[in-house]
């Protein structure tokens, strides 16, 4: 079996910056809005064939993985921009207790991340180009990363203090927790829904990551 490394995999997918990836959508066979309807993955069907992880290939080469992210940018006063934050991963609160950030979910996820950034151009628009990838490719003593687990520690320290409840995406300067899903009221159920809270990327992180990109 074939086996595409993180390294191998931001090499192949380098390979495509500048290109369109809804028409290279359609060129694999993946569908798009074609039905009428968005199929919301596309972008990371697409993005995972040009890394050439297809059929009978493995991403986990000496039990590493590692994820593809699709971030969207746009242009912001002639200054290209992430259109928005970006999910990390969920947070359980035993786990967030339990474990210190270079322990943690939160940077196992971030260092295995290839973020991939497309171009937005509006709603079901027919283009969607490629425009940088790269990786956090940081060392545990980088300023950046020593603040983004200042971060994490004040947050994990919140947690432990004052509960769960407690946090609120107004926390942290490159990292924040906040709720995510619906929430509310279940309206078939007439229930609350449980609330659930993940860690995102604030948009200034995501800027910055991709400001490494080369």
């Amino acid at each position: 079996m074939k086996i595409i490394t993180r390294a191998t995999a931001i090499k192949n997918l380098k390979k495509y910056i500048g290109q369109d990836l809804r028409k290279l959508a359609l060129e694999h066979g993946i569908t798009t809005y074609e039905t009428g309807k968005q199929n919301k993955g596309w972008k990371g069907l697409v993005l995972e064939r040009l890394a050439g992880l297809q059929t009978n290939i493995s991403k986990a080469p000496n039990g590493l993985t590692y994820e593809l992210k699709s971030v969207a940018f746009h242009h912001v006063k002639n200054e290209l921009m992430p259109k928005e934050t970006m999910a990390i991963t969920m947070i359980n609160p035993s786990e967030l207790k339990a474990h210190s950030f270079f322990e943690s979910h939160v940077w196992a996820k971030l260092k295995t991340i290839v973020f991939c950034a497309v171009m937005w151009h509006g709603k079901n628009s027919e283009r969607a180009e490629l425009l940088k990838v790269t990786s956090l490719d940081f060392s545990e003593t980088d300023e950046l990363i020593q603040e983004i687990k200042a971060d994490y520690d004040f947050i994990r320290n919140k947690l432990i203090t004052k509960g769960f409840e407690a946090l609120t995406g107004a926390d942290g300067q490159w990292i924040q927790a906040r709720t995510k899903g619906v929430g509310g009221i279940n309206p078939r159920t007439g229930k609350r829904r449980p609330i659930t809270r993940a860690f995102y990327a604030r948009t200034k992180l995501v800027k910055k990551i991709f400001e490494t990109a080369s």
